[in-house]
């Protein structure tokens, strides 16, 4: 494992913490989308049901563990314990316009058709898109709280990183899935606005300003 890869996972952590530290702290769950926290579950079980079967490391049980505790008590979070505080009536994009069509592409689209590989392929598809729900609806509030910009801008972070990974295990270890960097570069670029929106603004706004969208 190299230092790419060690630094999107940390970067993806840190995007999680700061997400559910900013849910308990403010006891509000405004301006966070509820449907694209589902997907991310939805992207997490789907790829980790290896737990059960396959063991690698410590540090990826750990992290597949993490991942899936922080990402259901999130989505728990947002519709039991503070749901009153949920923008129901802006968080309105059709998932299933990206969840249909990731589980096609995992059909038409994959290393094998054994029942894990095609639940992983489908992960990749689904997480390259899962965060269009949370940027449409920061689109039609108009303006993201300071905290909920730097969440998204670790979360960007981390599938950026992970391109400098495949890069260096590229030339390192003559790896490369087709499948995982075009999703990943999908991903990526899904951010792009945002990132050049967070440089601009955020970094040099003051503490409890929002970020014009």
């Amino acid at each position: 494992m190299n230092i790419f890869r060690i630094a999107a996972d940390m970067s993806h952590l840190v995007a999680i913490i700061i997400l559910l530290l900013k849910i308990w702290k403010s006891r509000s769950c405004s301006g966070i989308s509820a449907r694209s926290q589902i997907l991310f579950a939805v992207v997490f079980t789907a790829r980790y049901l290896d737990l059960f079967t396959t063991y690698i490391s410590l540090y990826n049980t750990f992290m597949k563990i993490t991942f899936l505790v922080a990402t259901y008590a999130t989505v728990y979070l947002m519709f039991f314990k503070f749901r009153s505080t949920y923008m129901r009536e802006s968080d309105t994009f059709r998932v299933e316009l990206l969840i249909i069509p990731s589980a096609v592409l995992a059909f038409l689209i994959n290393h094998d058709y054994a029942p894990f590989e095609l639940l992983w392929t489908f992960s990749i598809y689904l997480e390259a898109v899962a965060i269009l729900p949370q940027l449409f609806l920061l689109q039609s509030t108009g303006s993201a709280e300071v905290i909920t910009a730097h969440y998204l801008f670790a979360l960007g972070s981390y599938r950026a990183l992970y391109i400098f990974n495949w890069i260096y295990r590229y030339y390192t270890e003559d790896y490369f899935d087709p499948i995982v960097v075009v999703a990943g570069i999908v991903q990526t670029v899904l951010y792009a606005d945002f990132f050049y929106l967070y440089v601009t603004r955020v970094v040099q706004a003051r503490k409890g300003m929002e970020l014009p969208i």
